[in-house]
């Protein structure tokens, strides 16, 4: 029998605080063109992959020009069955399932008929339809609102959800030390030809976008390391010039200028009371993850500097969490984010909701967001937020730590209000509308 916390974290608007979601005509021109696509589109090809399926199977299984539905899917089940219940598979199941009713053993079904999928394909063409992607992330998922990384600096209101759908600054290539003095004269009018010209182009990006803008965002551990130092303007000019003059780049000039421009971005993020987004931990994909950059402690230097700062540190760290923990127990401005989580590993996910609020204030986790590209997606992963989340505050009321009153209190707060306070959400909604 459902218990009163699970009756309530099913139904509490869930704050979504990062995807990559395309854009509403993507979505209806550009989607899954067949359910197959659509459940094996996002991070399981990784775990397949991982566990022995071959790159050009996996490839197939979202090409539906390479064969039936039941012919891709049957040149990677041997693979599947080993990942079927990893968090990705999880996922995948939820969304076959739940969200496309296509049964607990749909897998199975398939290879020896059509297994529901002419209902399933007719679900998917029907959200693939304008307003569809909006209505499957509301009404299905019950996501509040969605906070996008596009990749980009534009944070355009999205006309299909102006007061859903929120956009980040994204500040990876700057913290990569990365200059487009093209791209960066076509976005603000700007041309860059020396330090001075560069902070003008920076600070026209917030011009032009930190009102509506929901947070600052960078992914760049996936390509340096996280660790930052204070850099002088003579150094970052110096680097500058070397950069601007093309060819290769030497890495301990390109992080000399990322780091310079990192903090350029942070002050600019306090500037517009934004908080700062970065991704700490584990590497999507496979094969290639130098675990010495991802640690989320190699930002100490950062955190301590920029105190006024409001960092939001994603993907719990995994699997370094505890350090994550112990940086939101210790410094001010840090908040750690579950997004992306629940599917790497669901269950360090619910430890770490456990461990985290006997250590750390309570108002600075938020529960859930997605990563993925598909509004079907992020649906499934919010359904499986919830399950996990669920499972992680029950077995606080389990063992007598929690009352349940105070359990749904505490899912209120992951859920929801944290994101309010801390992303301005309710002032960001207001000027949307």
């Amino acid at each position: 029998m459902p218990t009163d916390l699970s009756l309530h974290i099913q139904s509490q608007a869930l704050a979504d605080t990062h995807e990559h979601l395309r854009k509403e005509k993507e979505w209806v021109e550009e989607g899954p063109a067949d359910v197959l696509c659509d459940l094996f589109a996002n991070y399981v090809p990784a775990d397949l992959i991982s566990a022995g399926a071959t790159a050009k199977d996996v490839q197939n299984l979202t090409d539906p020009a390479s064969g039936s539905i039941n012919a891709r899917f049957s040149a990677i089940r041997p693979a599947w069955s080993a990942i079927r219940h990893t968090g990705y598979g999880e996922a995948v199941h939820i969304l076959a399932d739940e969200v496309y009713g296509l049964g607990p053993d749909w897998d199975l079904a398939w290879g020896s008929g059509s297994g529901g999928l002419d209902s399933a394909q007719a679900q998917l063409a029907a959200w693939r339809q304008p307003g569809g992607r909006l209505q499957l992330l509301q009404q299905t998922g019950g996501i509040d609102h969605c906070q996008t990384d596009d990749f980009c600096w534009p944070c355009h209101t999205d006309a299909s959800g102006p007061d859903f759908f929120f956009y980040d600054i994204n500040w990876a290539d700057f913290c990569n030390g990365q200059i487009s003095p093209e791209k960066l004269a076509a976005e603000t009018g700007v041309t860059v030809t020396d330090l001075a010209s560069l902070g003008r182009a920076m600070a026209s990006i917030f011009t032009r976008h930190g009102a509506r803008a929901i947070a600052v965002k960078a992914q760049h551990a996936y390509s340096r390391t996280l660790s930052w130092q204070e850099r002088s303007d003579a150094e970052a000019a110096a680097a500058l010039e070397t950069t601007l003059r093309g060819g290769t780049v030497d890495e301990a000039t390109r992080l000399l200028l990322g780091d310079w421009c990192w903090a350029r971005g942070v002050e600019l993020a306090i500037e517009h009371d934004l908080p700062f987004k970065l991704h700490t931990g584990y590497y999507a994909g496979t094969d290639r993850m130098p675990v010495h950059r991802i640690q989320a402690g190699n930002l100490c230097p950062l955190l301590a500097k920029y105190l006024d700062c409001r960092f939001v540190l994603m993907h719990i760290a995994y699997p370094y969490s505890q350090e994550l923990v112990a940086l939101t127990k210790h410094y001010r401005n840090v908040y750690a984010d579950l997004c992306w989580a629940w599917s790497i590993d669901p269950y360090s996910g619910m430890d770490f909701v456990r461990r985290f609020l006997h250590t750390a204030p309570a108002n600075k986790l938020f529960a859930f967001g997605g990563d993925t590209s598909w509004p079907t997606s992020a649906v499934a992963y919010a359904i499986q937020a919830r399950r996990w989340l669920t499972r992680a505050l029950e077995a606080e009321t389990n063992d007598g730590l929690l009352t349940e009153r105070q359990a749904i209190a505490l899912a209120t707060r992951l859920m929801h209000t944290n994101q309010y306070e801390c992303f301005r959400i309710a002032e960001k909604k207001a000027s949307a509308t």
